[in-house]
């Protein structure tokens, strides 16, 4: 009887752990998310924000790599909306990318399903709306794609997993500050900085014990420093690429970046403060958060940990000693796939100078002078359609030219394949964040002044990591490098909203003559049309 009940027992463990086995390995994952306002104090002051399933931010999406997300979005708002999955390269499917230029917004009382893969990547990530001004409302969250267990990572397991989304935080509404920036005004300074949308958070984690923090910059407009009183941040991811695990005190996190740190609780048992401040302003914003000990008696006490406020030149220097774990496995068994970049002469020279100018009497930002505006019609369907008049492939140019800034849908085309090397110059006082939706790209150098070729002998040509966003200093130029394996329509952008908004972005068209499934996936069968596209044929 006894081993009739233990035997029974077995096998209905054994059941248990088949069917979380092949739960665990199910390849799709399955959300619905509605989209509404609320109402939240994240500064102290009730104000409207955008809830996703009623959580301020929005949800966690916590997935595998290789997983494919369903993912229906119910629209009440008010507005249009769009969220776009910062940072996941959408391989050969710019047609879930959540930008204006690929999609139709979903309109108020309707929904769209996104339908996506997390192919070959694992790191920390966000998502974010795309459209108008919504993102200074609210609407992000964190994306963190683990990896499978067959793929090794540089580091053990963490005893614990803290996503920690911080950015600067405005008390107006959000249609407020449209109506502002629209009027030609710029976006006044922020009223304060947020972790996950609180201006008072508590992590606990045990005494001896590791735990990872993710951090990510949700912000409209200022680059963060973030730091720990008493505790080490050993860097260990950058936006999907393992690093080589340097020790720092601080770091700097920029307008949609994000990094991921390991912290080891070897300090006395108390509470510690967890610190988040602004960098590159004349009045430095903070927030803290708490990081308590489980066997703390002691509230936290003691100064602020000090970080960098105006430094320039350490925020740079610091930058360059971010470098790639070139044995680290990553989602592919190799990190440099079939090639090492530094061996690769590029196709293409782009330098692209950012500037702030004036057109028809009001605040605009321009790309080698062209200041882009949405169409009706996203350029995507557009290009799928061939429909004429909705975008222009000659206006922007890939190297800058004296005159002054005007209007354009513009894009820049490509071939898919190129190798290409990409220079941003700023000109300007203020610091920029540039993004490329559908890629990562390797971040090969910073400096002072203006570019010329003669720079390139500064290059990391060995082991500089790949990211989806990278900073450029003021009055500084910053150098990427891009293999465009990933046929789309791609967003170029100032991850800078206020910049993105009034004209800093463009479209990246990666072609090439050969339609296949090799190549880019067909147009979605739940396409929405608008704009031009309206009645044709999906």
């Amino acid at each position: 009887m006894g081993k009739a009940v233990s035997l029974h027992v077995i096998c209905g463990i054994l059941a248990v752990l088949v069917v979380s086995l092949v739960k665990a390995d199910d390849p799709y994952r399955y959300y619905t998310w509605t989209v509404s306002y609320g109402t939240r104090s994240p500064l102290g002051v009730p104000q409207q924000v955008i809830l996703i399933n009623d959580q301020f931010p929005g949800p966690r999406l916590e997935v595998v790599t290789n997983d494919n997300i369903i993912l229906n979005l119910i629209n009440k708002l008010d507005q249009p909306f769009l969220l776009t999955w910062n940072g996941i390269k959408q391989r050969k499917n710019s047609w879930q990318d959540g930008v204006l230029g690929t999609n139709c917004a979903i309109q108020p009382n309707s929904n769209y399903t996104y339908k996506f893969q997390t192919k070959d990547q694992i790191g920390s990530y966000t998502y974010f709306p795309s459209t108008l001004l919504h993102k200074a409302a609210g609407g992000f969250g964190g994306l963190n794609v683990y990896e499978r267990p067959r793929i090794p990572i540089p580091f053990p397991n963490p005893d614990g997993d803290f996503t920690l989304l911080v950015g600067d935080w405005f008390k107006t509404n959000h249609k407020t500050l449209q109506q502002s920036l629209d009027s030609g005004k710029s976006l006044p300074f922020p009223d304060g900085v947020l972790i996950n949308g609180q201006a008072q958070n508590t992590y606990s984690g045990d005494q001896g014990k590791v735990y990872m923090f993710r951090i990510s910059n949700v912000g409209l407009a200022t680059s963060l420093n973030f730091r720990i009183q008493g505790h080490k941040l050993k860097l260990i991811e950058v936006e999907g690429s393992h690093t080589l695990q340097s020790i720092y005190d601080s770091l700097d996190v920029h307008v949609g970046q994000s990094v991921a740190v390991l912290v080891t609780l070897d300090q006395p048992p108390k509470d510690y403060h967890i610190v988040t401040s602004t960098r590159f302003t004349k009045r430095v914003l903070t927030a803290t958060a708490v990081l308590h000990y489980t066997n703390s008696h002691t509230p936290v006490s003691g100064p602020l940990p000090i970080g960098p406020t105006y430094q320039i030149h350490w925020s740079m220097k610091q930058a360059r000693t971010f470098r790639w774990n070139l044995t680290a496995s990553a989602a592919r068994p190799n990190p440099q796939g079939s090639f090492h970049y530094g061996k690769i002469t590029p196709t293409k020279t782009i330098l692209l100078a950012n500037s702030a100018s004036l057109i028809n009497g009001k605040q605009r930002y321009s790309i080698n002078r062209v200041s882009y505006i949405n169409p009706d019609t996203p350029l995507k369907l557009a290009d799928h359609f061939s429909i004429p008049g909705v975008f222009s492939v000659d206006a922007i140019q890939t190297l800058p030219s004296s005159g002054p800034s005007f209007i354009a849908t513009s894009v820049m085309p490509a071939s898919l394949h190129d190798f290409t090397e990409v220079v941003f110059q700023n000109n300007e006082k203020t610091i920029q964040s540039w993004h490329l939706d559908g890629y990562d790209f390797w971040v090969v150098g910073y400096g002072f002044g203006q570019w010329t070729p003669a720079k390139r002998r500064s290059y990391n040509l060995v082991d500089a990591l790949t990211r989806h966003t990278a900073q450029v200093y003021p009055n500084s130029w910053t150098t990427i490098l891009v293999s465009l394996d990933n046929q789309g329509m791609w967003n170029m952008r100032s991850a800078i909203w206020e910049r993105q908004y009034l004209g800093q972005q463009f479209y990246l068209r990666v072609w090439n003559a050969v339609h296949n499934l090799a190549n880019e996936y067909d147009l979605p069968s739940n396409v929405v049309l608008c704009g031009k596209a309206i009645g044709r044929h999906p």
